[in-house]
């Protein structure tokens, strides 16, 4: 199972979706579809979102590329 890191490709804000995409083995879209729809529940998702952004390594810094 892939590791749980931002990817330097397919990306469109911080890459958070696109990450928990893959180590899930979704459609990135599906996943930012998914979360999108979450937003309209009540609950913590948006800084979900912000500490997901913190915590999850860039790939290129997981790595070890410049």
């Amino acid at each position: 199972m892939p590791s749980l890191v931002r990817p330097r490709d397919n990306r469109w804000i911080a890459g958070v979706c696109s990450g928990l995409a893959r180590r899930f083995g979704m459609s990135p879209n599906l996943m930012r579809l998914i979360f999108l729809i979450s937003c309209l529940l009540p609950g913590p998702q948006f800084v979900i979102y912000l500490v997901l952004w913190v915590l999850m390594p860039d790939e290129s810094k997981a790595r070890g590329y410049i």
